[in-house]
């Protein structure tokens, strides 16, 4: 690299001399026209997006009327899935099916109300075992 020599010192060839201005250089890079050119094609794009929205909105209304009505089966579908379910809550369902245990089991009622068959307390039933098994 070739080198000169001046008052303060070596200083390469081609090398500038002169500092620049604090900040950025100015007439290398119009910062107006970056921006311009960025909210131009912000806005090309927003555009751009609405227009495909309009037109699917469009395109999906015209899709619909040609297609044939529904079925009538169709429309008759139940709206909740056949049994067994899954069960959401496990313990809230256990706990309402021991409590109709527990009345079944310590309440009187019918279990046949034609035939005349009746359902008693499961410890009056013992007693009447107990009884009946002393004779």
């Amino acid at each position: 690299m070739a080198t000169e020599r001046d008052g303060a010192g070596e200083v390469a060839v081609g090398s500038a001399t002169e500092t620049a201005e604090r900040g950025y250089e100015r007439r290398d890079v119009g910062v107006r026209a970056i921006v311009l050119i960025a909210a131009a094609l912000i806005g090309l794009t927003t555009l751009a997006q609405v227009a495909i929205l309009f037109h699917m909105d469009r395109l999906w209304r015209a899709r619909q009327k040609e297609l044939p009505p529904p079925v009538p089966v169709a429309q008759a579908l139940p709206t909740a899935p056949p049994e067994p379910r899954l069960q959401i809550a496990p313990s809230v369902d256990l706990k309402s099916m021991r409590a109709a245990e527990d009345a079944r089991l310590h309440n009187y009622g019918w279990v046949d109300r034609n035939a005349g068959v009746v359902h008693i307390p499961i410890e009056r039933a013992m007693e009447l075992t107990s009884e009946a098994t002393a004779r």
